[in-house]
């Protein structure tokens, strides 16, 4: 991705107004929780230079050498999974609209791409394992649908978000408050779980090595099974804040479903850190 550019897949009002129209001919595509992760990632930018899910040239080369067909670095397949019986009602080029599970209009997906998906090739190439127990073979052995379609979308709206809202920025905001605040230098801190002192530490250690100020991105999406719930997470990352220097860091909320992908999905996160 040339310049760091950010991509912004969210259409304007007229646009809006447009697309909403042509809505009601369209089969509809309902979104998991996981699926609604990806979808506001793709519309914000967070996954630049991706500017929808992935087609199948995209997916086979990103499982086999981590790269788009461009050449571009990317180590995860970001994918929409739908069940075989969908995948039967619709051919590509036509559109589907694109819904919460309560119905929310998200947006527009128009279809450049249908096939099964290799289950056992893309845990062996995400997961580097075939167990079960893992999250992310889990779910793709008993939670995917059988069939990905791939193609560029036009966002119409972002989830629902009823809580932390003035947290939940998206890249080009979130450089607009650098520019604003005058940083030049910024390190980027990931974390799904609250921060615990030697990772406070570290954080301090890498602001003063570096001479630059921190951006905090915690997790607030799809997480480990397991893990602290959501709010509890983030009153942690809200009270730890507090102990950073007075206009030293900006607390911002990543909606990512993770992969529990290893180092692959470290790569995924660099790339997110980059984007911001």
């Amino acid at each position: 991705m040339e310049n760091n550019q950010l991509v912004n897949l969210l259409v304007d009002k007229k646009q809006n107004l447009i697309l909403k129209k042509l809505t009601a001919s369209m089969p509809d595509v309902i979104l998991n929780d996981r699926q609604i992760c990806d979808f506001e990632l793709l519309a914000t930018g967070v996954f630049s230079p991706l500017k929808g899910f992935m087609k199948q040239i995209d997916y086979e080369s990103v499982l086999d050498r981590m790269r788009l067909e461009t050449g571009d670095l990317w180590p995860i397949p970001i994918c929409l999974d739908i069940p075989e019986n969908l995948a039967g009602t619709i051919e590509t080029g036509q559109s589907v609209t694109l819904r919460d599970p309560e119905g929310f209009l998200l947006g527009i997906m128009n279809i450049e791409d249908i096939w099964p998906i290799d289950i056992e090739k893309e845990a062996l190439a995400v997961y580097n394992t075939l167990d079960k127990t893992h999250p992310g073979v889990d779910y793709l052995y008993n939670k995917s649908g059988k069939y990905y379609i791939g193609g560029e979308i036009q966002a119409m709206n972002l989830p629902i978000h009823s809580d932390f809202k003035q947290i939940r920025n998206t890249p080009a905001e979130v450089r607009n408050i650098f520019l604003k605040l005058g940083w030049k230098r910024i390190v980027g801190f990931q974390t799904r779980q609250p921060i615990h002192r030697p990772q406070f530490e570290m954080t301090i250690q890498a602001m003063r090595k570096a001479k630059a100020n921190l951006l905090l991105l915690p997790i607030a999406g799809v997480t480990k099974p397991g893990d602290f719930d959501h709010f509890t997470r983030m009153r942690c990352y809200q009270k730890v804040a507090a102990h950073y220097p007075p206009d030293s860091y900006v607390l911002n909320l990543l909606p990512i479903a993770m992969r529990m992908a290893g180092p692959r999905e470290a790569i995924l996160h660099m790339i997110i850190g980059k984007n911001f």
